[in-house]
């Protein structure tokens, strides 16, 4: 497997993100490695929040949450997937699925050790990080879903997903700044544009990214279908407290929380959370609202 590894010099000055690199080596599965990055802020022996991000953003994502966790007394820690941020780019888009994704950040968990995690997971964070919850459920304390789910194909995505994944397979350069953009409904500034596209210094660097939209199970008989609804089966019968913290401006998502409120029985007699103002990427436009959601949640459950 081919890896490309993203210059560090990219990741120098970026604004809002003074944190410090950590990284892990899982094996790749063909006999060689790749290195993930996260970032490991706060108290060591603090409650785990561990936040997964989606496509195309990286943990840069969650800038806006992590001081306020810290604060709260809370060990934060933001992996960034694989094809993602400072971790490991497999260079050919065939070298990415959905199964090598959960498989990827399984082999991470182990090797953290990471327990009693809370998890925060949107887009893709879900897709992956739901797996996770329904595959080792004793390592979750508590999940917080926003904007995310967990497709099988046997329902309708939606219009605006399947132009957006269109978009992401016909378009000759892919626009991550932009994309993060169009998925916002505050402008953002020039500058944390450009930190978006900081990972990805050409577009040979945007396999993992370009891939993503096409590997959401669309059809029933997707390769990934079965593997999701083996997953329900589990979380159907996850009990531990779980929060749907969803925007109220993101087409892809809009009334996925409603599903996730009404089949898993730790979400029952919650008080879920609808964001007001954010698009699909939350944590940019109401970061430190979903913080404070988050601080609250664990707080008190």
């Amino acid at each position: 497997m081919k890896i490309l590894r993203t210059p560090d010099e990219r990741f120098n000055d970026l604004p809002g993100y003074p944190f410090e690199p950590h990284y892990t080596l899982i094996p790749d599965g063909e006999g060689g490695s790749l290195r993930i990055h996260h970032l490991d802020e706060g108290d060591p022996d603090g409650e785990v929040v561990l936040m997964l991000h989606g496509e195309p953003s990286w943990s840069y994502l969650y800038r806006k949450m992590i001081p306020i966790l810290v604060e709260a007394g809370f060990r934060a820690v933001a992996p960034d997937l694989v094809g993602f941020g400072r971790s490991d780019k497999p260079a050919r888009r065939e070298d990415y699925t959905y199964a090598r994704h959960v498989e990827w950040m399984r082999e991470w968990l182990n090797r953290t050790g990471l327990r009693d995690i809370n998890l925060v997971c949107q887009d893709w964070g879900g897709l992956i990080g739901l797996r996770l919850v329904a595959e080792r459920p004793h390592l979750f304390s508590r999940v917080v879903a926003a904007n995310t789910g967990l497709p099988t194909g046997d329902y309708p995505l939606g219009e605006a997903f399947m132009a957006w994944r269109r978009f992401s397979q016909e378009t000759p350069e892919l626009p991550i700044g932009r994309i993060i953009q169009s998925g916002c409904v505050s402008p953002l500034p020039p500058e944390v544009v450009a930190a978006y596209e900081a990972p990805f210094p050409d577009e040979s660097y945007k396999e993992g990214a370009r891939i993503f939209p096409s590997l959401v199970p669309i059809s029933p008989d997707d390769p990934a279908a079965e593997d999701n609804r083996r997953a329900w089966e589990s979380l159907r019968r996850f009990d531990r407290p779980f929060l749907t913290a969803f925007s109220d401006g993101d087409p892809i998502t809009r009334g996925g929380d409603a599903l996730l409120q009404s089949l898993i029985p730790g979400a029952r007699g919650r008080k879920h959370v609808t964001i007001k103002g954010a698009g699909h990427f939350l944590q940019e436009d109401k970061g430190e609202e979903l913080a404070a959601v988050v601080v609250d949640f664990i707080r008190g459950s």
